[in-house]
This record gives structure tokens, C-alpha cells and sequence, in this order.
């Protein structure tokens, strides 16, 4: 089943699937950056990072402005912040489930041992 509906929500996944985006759309949860900016706090190269905005800008997540010579960036809509801390808490939440049962199995493999 693949409505256009369901196309568009992977779409919009697919566009955030990359780190450097993730860390972009991050960074601007504080407000607009300027490019510069952002190049100093993702660390990546110039390319990179202007692949990974263009990715962004054609999936309508941020917006690009030019103010003078330097083009700014901001997220389209605070929801997008919104959904990542949901992703952190919700990732939060898959990890101490995993070390509960590596624990868990851990303690299975020393009882086995003795």
C-alpha cells in the first residue's frame, strides 16, 4: 500500500536520515544561522554541508534567506524541534530497554559459566 500520503511521510523521513542534517536541524532549533555558523558547529566541509542544506531546502524542513552577501537558515516550523527531542526521548527510552537485556543476558552467560 503506497499512498501519496504515506510517499510524502517517507519522503519527509528520507530527508532527515542524514547526520549532518540532524545536527543542522539541531543547531537551528535556537533560531536562524547564518551558513558560517553552522559550518563552524557541524564541522564538516563546505560542500558537505551545502549538499546536506540543499537536501533541507527541497523538503521544505528550513528556509534559506540571503541578508548581504551571507544566506541564513531557519527551521520552517518549530514542530520540526518538536520531533526531535521526541526522537532523543524516544531513543532514550529503545537504549535502556537494550541495557536492561544486555545486562539481563549478560548475567544469563556468567550464571551459565558457573
Amino acid at each position: 500500500m503506497s499512498t501519496p500520503l504515506y510517499r510524502a511521510q517517507a519522503e519527509f523521513l528520507r530527508a532527515l536520515g542524514h547526520p549532518v542534517r540532524i545536527r543542522v536541524l539541531e543547531l537551528l532549533q535556537n533560531g536562524p544561522l547564518p551558513v558560517r555558523d553552522l559550518l563552524i558547529s557541524t564541522e564538516v566541509e563546505a560542500s558537505n554541508l551545502s549538499q546536506q542544506l540543499a537536501v533541507l531546502r527541497r523538503s521544505g524542513i528550513v528556509s534559506a534567506t540571503r541578508e548581504g552577501s551571507t544566506v541564513v537558515y531557519a527551521l520552517v516550523s518549530a514542530d520540526v524541534a518538536d520531533l526531535l527531542r521526541t526522537t532523543r526521548r524516544i531513543l532514550t527510552d529503545v537504549i535502556a530497554v537494550r541495557g536492561e537485556l544486555l545486562a539481563e543476558l549478560h548475567g544469563a552467560k556468567t550464571e551459565q559459566l558457573r
